[in-house]
């Protein structure tokens, strides 16, 4: 192992692309980044790990689905630079519900998805934050006539910022009424829109959940004096 690992010039190259890749059908499932120390962690445990970009950490393949990748065998090319991960896969590897994450063909006019492609319902396994954060990136370039999200994109940061600032007073206006499912209703605008505004950062709601972990134990007090110093 510590020859694959001193092999690669880290200091250069911290991010290794990371293809992996069904061993038994040779399908190609997704395309990753491996650090120095998800590369540890993959060939030590036998499961594929990845360094998310969009998490900022370490990230166990199907940590949350369950979806995970066994490792056949780790190949690197020719100019230790580049991983291919020979893989089982357990379940799917898209986070779409598709076997693979080139499921989408690239024409000169458009992107299309191939016609009757199986798929999982994912919503309930990675959860609907992350599901509906997905969506939102999908719709981005979208048609604006046709997507309220691809229409808030094309006006701009200032329309999705006066739209988090709108739904938020709509939720406090709620919660002095005191009707639970106006309440209910109105922070699910604020939770959605606010979804837009880290879209649009490209900000994954991981990070926040991060950061929640991050303070948990901690007085409200205690965290928001850390902010000053």
């Amino acid at each position: 192992m510590q020859d694959l690992l001193n092999s690669i010039n880290w200091q250069k190259t911290p991010l290794i692309p990371t293809i992996a890749q069904d061993f038994e059908t040779k399908e190609v499932l997704m395309l990753a980044f491996s650090n120095e120390d998800s590369l540890k962690l993959t060939l030590k445990t036998k499961q594929a790990h990845y360094f998310s970009r969009s998490k900022a950490r370490i990230w166990h393949k199907g940590e949350q689905s369950g979806h995970t990748q066994e490792i056949v065998e780790v190949l690197i090319d020719c100019d230790s630079d580049s991983l291919l991960f020979l893989v089982k896969q357990h379940g799917v590897a898209c986070h779409t519900g598709n076997m693979s994450c080139f499921f989408r063909r690239l024409d000169s006019q458009n992107v299309q998805a191939p016609q009757n492609t199986q798929k999982l319902d994912t919503r309930e396994i990675y959860g609907i934050i992350d599901s509906l954060y997905h969506t939102i990136l999908e719709r981005k370039t979208k048609d604006p006539e046709n997507s309220y999200v691809a229409s808030l994109f094309a006006k701009g940061e200032n329309s999705i910022c006066k739209k988090i600032i709108e739904e938020a007073g709509e939720l406090t206006f709620a919660l002095k009424d005191g009707k639970q499912k106006d309440i209910i209703y109105e922070c699910a605008d604020l939770v959605f829109h606010s979804l837009i505004g880290l879209a649009s950062k490209d900000i994954n709601p991981d990070r926040i959940r991060q950061e929640l972990k991050r303070r948990e134990g901690v007085s409200g007090i205690a965290e928001k004096n850390s902010r000053k110093s």
